[in-house]
């Protein structure tokens, strides 16, 4: 069974256990009597949409362009901060939904013993208080069927159960009032003209009485008692509470009508009405069906992958497995169709002012939060990234034109609920960047390469063309090759031969590892979908015209043009190493100079310190997984575990003097695990290509192959007992186990076996 299991109450945010549906979320805390829950919803940002777009960029370009191309950085970096950065210089901050609080009366007392758990197989979260009259039972789950969160509780023995329910949300709410006898709600507002917020409480007793005193909601001498909770904002439109849809207008046109529809929404008070629906429809559901459906539904996502592992070190391998399970846990709660995609903190944040406002940070973070989803079978739950790149279509184009005079569509290091893509803060290292949609469209084609799904691909070949279409118009000419410019390497800071120091460049190898994937992609997909014309042809000729990796001085890949010493040799980030991990363009046996190259690179940055985050070490989990080097990935893993995260598994960040959540080290380290195990491309599919020494025995069953097939894959001793691969769609690939591989050609539903023997590596259908 995987669990997080505690004997003793939350005693604050980073210990308290993480539920969602997607769309809703909350922080369990589970104490005895006066207890705290702490609610999210997704699309609580606060401010309404604007443009941000700098009017002076378009005639800045050339001049900084010429600066960056004569080597004068400090005067291009001043006049880029003043000529590219947004107006303001900040997009919308994420907001908690605010606190509900319950003040358990009469026996609720923990002195003979207390548990809490969170049930990962059930997506329950649990609390078990023994007193003087027995033991206080309370269960807590948020509904993705339907879309409420629910706690219950059952009174000891002949005992009854007494509580005080109150909805707050800081200073920032407008009032709580009575809806009818059982029911209250709050109202709220994110800022004029933005998101209006409604979050309301029901309460079912069995035996008792159940009423509203001002702001209260009381329930006095139940037998049980059942609190259903709802929130609902103006973002989502109507009655069936589905996502806005985006006019094709762009610029001022998409924002008017996006104000437009918020002020629709709060005027005919639709997601009020959505709220009270939500809380009514699920009292006259009941809590047991509402849970056996909430199982149902979450173990079908689940349920898909299964994880063991033994060896010696049995208690870090159990850590690992259920690490591996939490991760996929968070995923399946914070990301559904329908929903926004993850954040910076999935859905769970409770502050109204987050640290990097707890945004779509789309740098590395958010393409991190996905690296799982697509191996460990839940495409669904990657969906939301591809809703939000269709939205961020519209402002990207305007983004381009106006800021660029470039065709297509751009997108900076952040956006957010209204898919703004003009850049964020006004930070030299990371501000100036214009590869965050690119990076984004990568995540299409690893979609369809798992999927399959052909009508996906077509719904998103307009956002893919348009980010590859940007960089036909957008690179520049430099010593014979095509580069980006302005740029920077995020976060990172170069000195170069005089000491001046500098972050703004040209072609930064990120940059063109980026731009290779995105427009080969194109590319293939247009061949795929039997598209050819002007930009096809002009994509093949830019795609020769890319400057290739480089090793430099220390043996390293370099990560600017120019060889450069770094201010920061064990920065957070290793963007240079792009190409080895997501991409998967350095291979140790395609590669091999480059690979050692990528592994010197490692070592270098983890001598300096690198890796002190929690994402960072999650990255260079899979990239040494990359490499084949399963002890050094498993060291970094342990790592992970001992300095990057909190009491409640979730992953954390050093901020100053403390440390704040990241869910991006979460879904990183369960992507790195996978690696570990499996990895896959269009070309093959190689088994245990990372295996540590103390991993001596496991088995997962479930993780899914590009081509769309299931693997099972079981070790004992360190070597590959066998493997079952179960096809979900025709596929013709080869099968690598260490020096050995073998050609599978199966059909749809087709199976076979891998076993190794004496003659070696070999095959049966089945």
């Amino acid at each position: 069974m995987s669990r997080l299991f505690d004997t003793k109450p939350a005693a604050k945010w980073e210990e308290a256990y993480p539920l969602g549906n997607g769309r809703i979320g909350a922080m369990v805390f589970g104490q005895p009597g006066y207890e705290r829950i702490q609610l999210n919803e997704d699309s609580v940002w606060y401010g309404e949409p604007v443009d941000r777009i700098n009017p002076e960029t378009k005639k800045s370009l050339p001049e900084v362009r010429e600066l960056i191309r004569q080597g004068k950085i400090p005067e291009a970096e001043k006049r880029v901060m003043q000529s590219f950065s947004g107006i303001p210089q900040s997009q919308r901050p994420y907001q908690s939904a605010g606190d509900l609080w319950i003040n358990w009366e009469g026996s609720m007392d923990a002195e003979a013993g207390y548990e809490r758990e969170l049930d990962l197989e059930r997506a329950v979260a649990s609390s078990i208080s023994r007193g003087a009259y027995g033991e206080t039972k309370r269960h807590y789950f948020v509904s993705a069927p339907d879309q409420v969160m629910v706690i219950h509780a059952d009174a000891p023995g002949e005992q009854t159960l007494s509580l005080s329910a109150l909805l707050t949300r800081g200073r920032f709410y407008e009032t709580v009032k009575k809806v009818s006898d059982d029911t209250v709600m709050l109202l709220a507002s994110c800022g004029e003209g933005g998101v209006r917020l409604a979050v309301a409480v029901k309460a079912v007793a069995d035996g008792g009485e159940v009423q509203v005193a001002g702001e209260h909601l009381l329930v006095k001498a139940a037998k049980s008692v059942t609190l259903y909770v709802a929130a609902e904002t103006t973002f989502y439109c109507g009655e069936d509470g589905t996502l806005p849809k985006y006019p094709e207008e762009n610029g001022e046109n998409s924002l008017i009508a996006v104000r437009a529809m918020l002020r629709l929404q709060e005027e005919q008070l639709q997601y009020v009405r959505r709220a009270v629906k939500r809380l009514d429809a699920a009292a006259e559901k009941g809590y047991e069906q509402i849970l056996r459906d909430h199982e149902t539904d979450y173990r079908s996502l689940f349920g898909r992958v299964r994880f063991r592992l033994a060896g010696q070190d049995t208690e870090r391998l159990e850590y690992t497995r259920t690490y591996f399970d939490y991760g996929r846990y968070l995923l399946i709660s914070c990301s559904r169709p329908g929903s926004l995609p993850a954040n910076l903190q999935g859905i769970w944040n409770e502050e109204m002012q987050p640290c990097w406002d707890s945004k779509f940070t789309i740098n590395i973070n958010m393409e991190m939060n996905y690296w799982p989803a697509e191996v460990c079978d839940l495409p669904e739950c990657h969906r939301p990234l591809f809703d939000l790149l269709k939205r961020m279509r519209r402002r990207g184009r305007e983004t381009a034109r106006r800021m660029y005079g470039c065709r297509g569509m751009t997108a900076h290091h952040n956006t957010d609920i209204w898919a703004d893509c003009a850049p964020q803060d006004i930070c030299i290292s990371a501000t100036y960047w214009v590869m965050g949609a690119a990076w984004l469209c990568t995540h299409i084609r690893n979609h369809y390469e798992h999927t399959g799904d052909e009508a996906f691909l077509k719904e998103m070949y307009p956002v893919l063309k348009d980010a590859a279409v940007f960089f036909h118009d957008f690179l520049t000419e430099d010593q014979g090759e095509l580069v980006t410019s302005p740029s920077i390497s995020p976060e990172n800071t170069y000195i170069m031969e005089n000491g001046v120091m500098g972050c703004l460049c040209a072609g930064p190898s990120m940059d063109t590892q980026i731009v290779r994937d995105l427009l080969e992609n194109y590319a293939n997909v247009s061949q795929l979908l039997g598209i050819e014309d002007e930009d096809t042809g002009k994509n093949r000729e830019i795609l020769g015209r890319l400057p290739q990796t480089k090793i430099g001085k220390h043996g390293q890949i370099m990560e600017w043009r120019e060889d450069y010493e770094e201010k920061e040799p064990g920065h957070r980030h290793i963007s240079q190493l792009y190409a080895l991990h997501p991409s998967g363009r350095i291979t140790r046996d395609g590669t091999p100079e480059l690979a050692q190259a990528a592994a010197n690179t490692l070592a270098r940055r983890l001598t300096y310190g690198g890796g002190h985050t929690g994402w960072s070490c999650a990255w260079i989990v899979n990239l040494y997984a990359r490499l084949g080097d399963g002890d050094a990935a498993w060291e970094n893993l342990k790592k992970l575990y001992e300095k990057s995260t909190f009491p409640n598994m979730m992953d954390n960040h050093p901020m100053f003097d403390y440390f704040v959540f990241q869910i991006d080290g979460n879904f990183g380290a369960t992507a790195g695990i996978t690696e570990m195990i499996l990895q896959s491309s269009p070309e093959r599919t190689i088994l245990l290509p990372a295996l540590p020494g103390d991993w001596e025995e496991g088995e997962i069953e479930g993780l899914v192959l590009c081509g769309g097939a299931k693997a099972d894959i079981y070790w004992r001793e360190n070597k590959l007992k066998l493997c079952r691969i179960r096809a979900r769609r025709a596929i013709r690939t080869r099968i690598c186990y260490l020096d050995q591989q073998c050609e599978i050609d199966l059909p749809e539903d087709g199976r076979c076996v891998l076993k190794m023997t004496e003659g070696g590596l070999v095959c049966e259908s089945v």
